[in-house]
């Protein structure tokens, strides 16, 4: 483990590869599991200010889940988490031409028409941050449904902190990240 400022890093974000494959996984993560994606307070103020930009991107189903309980739920940790559909599905998603599973939060960003582009336990992934009461743990998560990625970053040889460098500057910050890219090169020398 390594430490910087308030964070506790996993080594196998210098250790594991990986490289997202949509084409291969079509977005399974979006739709496989047993709760919602975790949802910081400032994201569930975000997404009600943007449902109606998205709002016709969702299937028939999730609009009928977000009308009953709402875009979020309180899981077993007493946390907040995206909605979900027949206890798997993100009520964010939809599929595209192709059948890949996207976030609708994600397509009216990269289409500008908001300045959130998703929830950053999303953008984080595989990389979860658990909260304790004086730090972050960051720790890579793995799940076989992502073993398409692994291949991918293996090939590519992309370690999991690079492949994240965005959303963990988004969540952390541009000097914590330099110290992150400081401790891989020390870490490599060894």
């Amino acid at each position: 483990m390594l430490q910087i400022n308030d964070t506790i890093i996993s080594f196998d974000l210098f250790e594991e590869q990986f490289v997202c494959n949509l084409q291969a996984c079509k977005g399974a993560c979006c739709i496989e599991g047993d709760a919602g994606a975790p949802l910081e307070q400032e994201e569930i103020e975000k997404i009600q200010e943007i449902l109606p930009l998205i709002w016709d991107d969702l299937t028939a189903v999730s609009k009928e889940v977000i009308r009953n309980q709402g875009i979020y739920y309180i899981d077993e940790d007493n946390e907040p988490v995206t909605s979900i559909v027949n206890g798997r599905e993100c009520v964010f998603t939809y599929t595209d031409e192709s059948g890949v599973c996207k976030c609708a939060i994600e397509k009216a960003y990269r289409a500008d028409k908001t300045d959130f582009s998703k929830p950053v336990s999303c953008h984080l992934y595989p990389v979860r941050v658990q909260q304790y009461h004086d730090f972050h743990a960051v720790n890579y998560h793995k799940w076989s449904i992502c073993s398409c990625a692994v291949d991918l970053g293996r090939k590519l040889k992309v370690p999991v902190y690079q492949f994240l460098k965005e959303p963990l500057i988004r969540k952390f910050g541009q000097d914590w990240y330099k110290q992150l890219e400081i401790a891989a090169k020390e870490l490599n020398q060894k």
